[in-house]
């Protein structure tokens, strides 16, 4: 992008890489990136889920995410979708809804399972936050071409869609 060194070097050489030596550099700039980006994201989900809620947990923040796109959900489903275990899931559920953020009822195909979704609050809450951060997306690509964000877009979608194994 814009003539960036993903080698984050001006030499092309990978710090305590040797020519020859078998290490292949774009990967391990790759990674080095990806560290980066995820470290940041991580910390960016702890922000924005204490902005929708002081006490949300930023692992539920995800949940928060799945259920404004996806809609109503099971739990199992849920927990099938973040490949975590029921429990783990459920736990989470609770402390949504103790917030206020997340609701339960019947699944009218099915009177013994329960579907969950935003309440209104939870989706005010989580809209706002995620205005924010699409705002402060804008404002860090403001000098990148329209086709270079579709770009990266595309190719992280192509990344996550292969990653999904």
């Amino acid at each position: 992008m814009r003539g960036a060194d993903v080698h984050g070097s001006g030499s092309g050489e990978e710090p305590g890489a040797k020519a020859g030596s078998g290490v292949d550099h774009e990967f391990l700039a790759l990674e080095r990136e990806l560290s980066v980006f995820l470290r940041r994201a991580r910390a960016n989900s702890g922000e924005m889920a204490r902005e929708v809620h002081p006490d949300l947990e930023a692992a539920a923040y995800g949940l928060l995410v799945r259920l404004e796109s996806a809609g109503r959900q099971r739990a199992t489903d849920l927990a099938a979708y973040f490949g975590v275990g029921k429990a783990t899931m459920s736990r989470q559920l609770r402390a949504l809804e103790g917030l206020g953020l997340v609701a339960r009822e019947t699944d009218p195909a099915d009177g013994r399972a329960w579907l969950v979704h935003l309440t209104d609050e939870g989706l005010a809450r989580f809209r706002s936050v995620r205005d924010a951060r699409r705002g402060r997306y804008a404002r860090n690509l403001a000098d990148w071409d329209r086709t270079e964000v579709a770009e990266l877009a595309r190719l992280l979608h192509h990344f996550n869609e292969r990653s999904e194994d």
